[in-house]
């Protein structure tokens, strides 16, 4: 029998606030342990939680960016259970009433997904998006353990998918998809070395063509996007395993075991009504307004699938070059302000993506400082006032965009050559002279007068006579080796295109 996966995910992003979900303390990670925290973090007796309303914006324009419905009332309650890393005792969280609901993500995937969007690729359902606060962090040391409530209370987006994904990959690249949307949108960082992103995968199996869903096993302790494939690979081939061999799945929690490969089973699956929700009692409704909403929505940004799919339409871009754009915002914008302006886009893009993002990132991988040895937190960062952001942005070049448009134009009239070109890119990016001041400076025009390089082609066919002779047998490719002497005679300023006429008119001849 052959059997089917189904896959939900459930989705944990840590927003982009300076304090905590219900105090001011500091939400920032690197801190040395418990530096960060009061007793609203601590859950003492007496203290009082007070909402972050840049929390609540966040979380508005995750469900905006997620094309949800943003209801007219979100409720916070309290999940109670009972965890070393929980200092109340309980969690606040959103259960009835969420803040965002019934949304979707459109992404790229090469496989056969249940549900298309409306660009007709793959979809996955959103079911909800609901606010909650983060719980502290467990270290182990050999037989002891400590915790860190630095991260408790930090406001967490969880962001539940309908069980639409069918596969690891495709549950890989949902997440790519969504990561990218909330890191563009300024919702989060999602910088998953930090834990700014946790997810859980809630999977289970049936025979293909069956519209029952099986034993739902729920996995946890996945550090990364990559580990959520490999979890999903393994326990996919596990459960259908189990099935093939006459045994039965019960519903449950599994842990990872990254190194391993494994999953290992926790305990029995819980119920939303062992946690005994209720409404918090500290905290009041939520009503968003309209003036409130048209507030968020003006932070919208363009999602990284419209401006690829936008790109390729608009400047003729291929595929391959409006991926780039799609990861890096700055750059794409850059793109377009040249662009814009250009007969040849394309040439643009080339130079965009080939030259300057290479040479910026050859600039800032020289500017960067040894790190520092010993010098770290409990965390692995250091404790040290971080160092003046010296990066080179695209902000801090030395030329104005309009150079490049400059110096497309010059390879395309004939003016510079392309190796030419290479070289005052390079001058130009270390110095921010214009082209054609460098041109002049260093002799670089090319050369698209016969007369001139009719000399050169003489000395190379008289220098050459057996590469001469390959070519008056039929080998037309020995015109290439001839052409490249010409090339080095001219110092690369001679047109390769009158050197390849011009040599081949002679050895016809």
């Amino acid at each position: 029998m052959d059997y089917e996966a189904v896959i939900g995910l459930e989705t944990h992003v840590q927003l982009k606030t300076r304090s905590k979900m219900w105090c001011g303390c500091a939400n920032e990670f690197g801190a040395p342990p418990n530096t960060r925290v009061c007793p609203v973090c601590l859950g003492l007796p007496g203290v009082l939680p007070v909402a972050n309303e840049e929390a609540l914006r966040l979380t508005a324009l995750a469900g905006l960016l997620l094309h949800c419905e943003i209801p007219p009332e979100a409720r916070f309650d309290r999940k109670n259970y009972f965890y070393p890393d929980m200092p109340k005792n309980y969690q606040i969280t959103q259960y009835a009433l969420p803040s965002a609901t019934n949304g979707w993500v459109e992404f790229e995937w090469s496989g056969q997904p249940r549900l298309r969007g409306p660009h007709g690729l793959p979809m996955v359902r959103i079911t909800r998006a609901h606010l909650e606060e983060d719980v502290g962090k467990s270290f182990h040391f050999e037989r002891h353990s400590g915790l860190d409530f630095n991260r408790a209370g930090v406001p967490l987006l969880e962001i539940v998918s309908e069980p639409d994904i069918v596969s690891a990959d495709m549950a890989y690249a949902y997440l790519n998809a969504l990561r990218e949307i909330l890191a563009q949108g300024g919702v989060s960082d999602c910088d998953m070395e930090k834990g700014m992103v946790r997810c859980d995968v809630n999977v289970s199996v049936r025979p293909k063509g069956d519209t029952a869903l099986g034993a739902k096993i729920e996995i946890k302790n996945m550090n990364s996007i990559s580990g959520v494939r490999r979890a999903l690979d393994y326990e996919i081939a596990r459960q259908i395993q189990v099935l093939r061999s006459g045994g039965s799945l019960t519903q449950s929690t599994r842990r990872w075991d990254d190194v391993a490969g494994v999953t290992e089973e926790m305990r029995t699956k819980e119920h939303a009504h062992d946690y005994r929700y209720f409404p918090d009692p500290d905290l009041l409704p939520f009503r968003p307004d309209a003036g409130w909403l048209d507030a968020i929505k003006a932070r919208l940004v363009e999602l990284p699938l419209n401006r690829k799919q936008r790109l390729m339409r608009d400047y003729g871009l291929p595929a391959s070059d409006a991926e780039v754009f799609k990861h890096d915002p700055a750059l794409g914008a850059y793109f377009e302000n040249i662009a814009c302006r250009a007969d040849n886009p394309k040439a643009v893009a080339n130079w965009v993506i080939n030259n300057l993002r290479a040479k910026l990132a050859e600039a800032n991988a020289q500017a960067r400082p040894p790190a520092e040895v010993g010098a770290g937190t409990s965390e692995g960062h250091s404790q040290a006032e971080p160092a003046a952001n010296t990066a080179l942005t695209l902000e801090r070049l030395r030329f104005p965009p309009e150079a490049i448009l400059e110096l497309v134009r010059l390879v395309e009239n004939g003016t510079l050559s392309s190796s030419a070109a290479q070289q005052v890119f390079a001058e130009m990016f270390d110095t921010g002279k214009s082209p054609a001041a460098i041109i002049n400076e260093k002799g670089l025009a090319q050369v698209s007068d016969a007369a001139t390089l009719e000399p050169f082609c003489d000395q190379v066919i008289a220098a050459h006579p057996g590469p001469v002779r390959d070519f008056r047998s039929g080998k037309t490719a020995a015109l290439n080796f001839l052409k490249g002497q010409v090339m080095k005679l001219s110092k690369g300023r001679a047109n390769p295109a009158l050197v390849g006429q011009l040599l081949e008119r002679k050895l016809r001849s």
